[in-house]
């Protein structure tokens, strides 16, 4: 599909700038009122780069910036909702968007708005891209004004996981009310690509070098009909596989074929979390209501391994008390492809898998794990910890907790970004 087309910049002359600024000024607010995003060009950055951390704080609408490594220690903060007031203010004067803002904070809010979902930076550093799910909105924050550069609305009423494309220049949102994926250019906002999915889209994952993106549905989360023999209500769950040259569907794979044909019709089809391994031949994912892993042959398109991973004890097994359908949520991969780390969601703890055996090693107690990801130097697994506002670190070789260090309120999404060596916070942050 043809790009959506930046808002024109006013231009800046001294003389003869007046109709020309009246003209821009009125594209703006034409555009605008279509969901057009509002897109400014960054100035080039030649500061050399540092790896970071960004960590997402979904219910304080803020990213902590921490080492990538090591200590992990915090090197700043930023407000990733400075312009929280004027999306208020449209929300509560409209009924429908209202009633949704509403929902998304008595349901996957848990009472609380969903301020940052996924993050990722650009390409030179110098901004942040944020999903905003209760905003339902994507935002590039200027990450030394801390400004918004540009602002794009997704489809339906929530905005949800992101990935972004290995060369760095594109990133893809689920609108999970909209049942799409939106593919942003992540420099100037514009869209240059869509495609729709099963019902409530989330996971993203470019593969073949970006050539392709795979998008996970998982279905309603939000109901309390989670007994077993109520599946059916959750809608239409499956992998959507699309060119992003063109963004025509090549596959569709319905997991309850596969998991039927495993012996597993007890479990969800609902994947989410998911990992590919480095040769790509290889998908690990998690499902709704199971504390495991699937592992899944992309080449044969059959479910290989399913791994039962220990129970929590003290946790409850009433399924409707489980944060959306989760029981485990977040999964990474060593660099060398020899381990796993997930995340035991509802069962506090975390561990390490060894691929081979799918043996997990010891377990390590945390406190509503909601993420995994791989350190900057391939040696650690970084979990949040949503229940203790804090991220840690899990050593991939021995399995055992290696750093913990503070974050803000509720972290979800951790992920490696760039900014400028030297940087500091904006004055906001």
């Amino acid at each position: 599909m043809a790009p959506v087309p930046p808002v024109p910049v006013p231009p800046s002359e001294p003389r003869a700038r007046g109709r020309r600024t009246l003209v821009a000024a009125l594209a703006v607010l034409a555009l605008a009122a279509v969901g057009a995003p509002v897109a400014a060009t960054p100035a080039a950055s030649a500061a050399p780069l540092q790896e970071v951390m960004f960590v997402g704080n979904n219910w304080a609408g803020t990213a902590d910036v921490i080492r990538s490594r090591d200590d992990y220690a915090r090197l700043g903060r930023i407000d990733v909702v400075p312009d929280r007031a004027e999306r208020l203010r449209e929300i509560y004067l409209n009924p429908v968007r209202l009633a949704f803002f509403l929902g998304i904070r008595q349901g996957p809010g848990e009472g609380h708005d969903q301020l940052v979902d996924d993050m990722y930076t650009a390409p030179d550093g110098t901004a942040l891209v944020v999903s905003r799910p209760s905003f339902a909105d994507v935002v590039s924050i200027d990450l030394a004004t801390g400004r918004i550069r540009w602002r794009f609305p997704v489809a339906g009423f929530r905005s949800d996981h992101m990935a972004v494309s290995p060369d760095g220049t594109r990133v893809a949102v689920s609108a999970s009310t909209g049942n799409t994926v939106h593919v942003l250019d992540i420099v100037t906002g514009r869209q240059v690509g869509s495609f729709a999915t099963g019902d409530k889209p989330h996971e993203n994952i470019f593969t073949d070098g970006g050539r392709y993106l795979w998008n996970m549905s998982i279905g309603e989360v939000n109901t309390a009909l989670d007994a077993p023999w109520l599946d059916w209500t959750k809608g239409d769950r499956r992998i959507t596989v699309v060119d992003t040259r063109t963004f025509e569907v090549v596959k569709v794979i319905d997991m309850r074929d596969r998991l039927d044909a495993a012996g597993r019709r007890d479990l969800s089809d609902a994947v989410r979390p998911a990992v590919l391994t480095p040769d790509e031949r290889t998908l690990y994912f998690q499902v709704s209501f199971f504390h495991g892993l699937v592992e899944y042959d992309v080449a044969s398109d059959r479910i290989t391994r399913v791994e039962e991973l220990p129970t929590n004890p003290a946790t409850s097994e009433d399924r409707t008390s489980w944060v959306n359908d989760s029981r485990h949520h977040g999964m990474s991969i060593s660099p060398d492809g020899g381990r796993l780390c997930v995340a035991g969601t509802m069962d506090d703890y975390a561990t390490i898998v060894d691929r081979t055996t799918l043996r997990e090693g010891p377990l390590v107690s945390a406190s509503k794990p909601y993420w995994a990801t791989v350190s900057g130097d391939g040696r650690d697994c970084v979990i949040s910890e949503a229940g203790a506002d804090r991220v840690t670190a899990i050593n991939f070789a021995t399995g055992q907790k290696v750093a913990s260090v503070p974050v803000g309120d509720h972290p979800q999404r951790v992920r490696i970004g760039r900014l400028p060596i030297g940087w500091t916070p904006p004055p906001a942050g």
